[in-house]
């Protein structure tokens, strides 16, 4: 990439970052953009970065279009069966990146069991483990300095694990948004596909209550609700690309001081 199309795509980058983490964009922040613009061409419009707990997180998708910028020549990807423990859902993988056909393969390992990860993902434990030890290794292979989103164990907003309810204590009945029958919660299930597909919770939130046609999501009701999550999550499988220029357009415009 040339030098003026890198400082065009961090200055796209930087206006994008303001507007999505208003006021959370210091100067070492923003350093740290210019590096992963220029050096990697990652991009925060495509989901390819995360700020989060005030640091800057690399996400699958923005790796597996790195490799490809870069002509990566195959992923492989193992279980390892010995380390792997099935009625426990605990499970490990080995993947290698080769950058070159027939070049030294960049090898990563990633596990995960229900200790590890959030409760939004409770039984895709396998497919994260795989993430993961993939993530590892195009890391590896490509100089990515940067934790991965999806290695975390847990990520920022999403909801505690659920309190131990005390024999005999009463039980509060659950919000319109909630279920009583063993299925996830609306809320859970929106953030499943938030953390699944790299979106921007806040920008989703807008979205939201625009389609619902209501002043914040939580005035909507239960079916409309249903409605949007099952809408959010055909877009995001059939058009990440799509969506994210959709969620961007709900980002609040930056105030510039004279």
């Amino acid at each position: 990439m040339a030098l003026s199309g890198k400082r065009s795509g961090y200055r796209h980058n930087l206006a994008l970052a303001k507007r999505l983490w208003s006021g959370r964009i210091n100067r070492e922040r923003q350093h740290a953009l210019k590096s992963l613009s220029e050096e990697y061409g990652l991009s925060v419009a495509a989901g390819d970065l995360q700020l989060l707990d005030s640091h800057w997180y690399v996400t699958h998708t923005g790796l597996i279009r790195l490799a490809q910028r870069k002509g990566c020549s195959g992923i492989t990807v193992n279980l390892m069966a010995k380390y792997c423990e099935s009625a426990s859902s605990h499970w490990v993988f080995k993947a290698t990146v080769y950058k070159r056909h027939r070049s030294k393969g960049f090898v990563g390992y990633g596990d995960a069991d229900p200790t590890n990860t959030s409760p939004l993902v409770r039984g895709a434990e396998m497919r994260v483990a795989e993430t993961r030890a993939v993530n590892r290794a195009l890391r590896k292979a490509y100089g990515i300095g940067l934790c991965s989103v999806e290695e975390l164990g847990w990520v920022t907003n999403s909801p505690s694990p659920p309190a131990r309810v005390e024999k005999n204590q009463p039980v509060k009945p659950s919000n319109s948004n909630g279920s009583s029958n063993g299925q996830p919660k609306l809320r859970d299930r929106l953030c499943m596909i938030i953390r699944q597909h790299g979106l921007d919770p806040i920008l989703v939130k807008a979205y939201a209550a625009d389609f619902c046609g209501t002043p914040t999501l939580k005035e909507a009701s239960r079916d409309l609700v249903e409605s949007f999550i099952s809408h959010l999550a055909t877009a995001a499988k059939e058009n990440r690309d799509g969506l994210v220029c959709k969620l961007n357009s709900y980002a609040q415009p930056v105030e510039v001081k004279s």
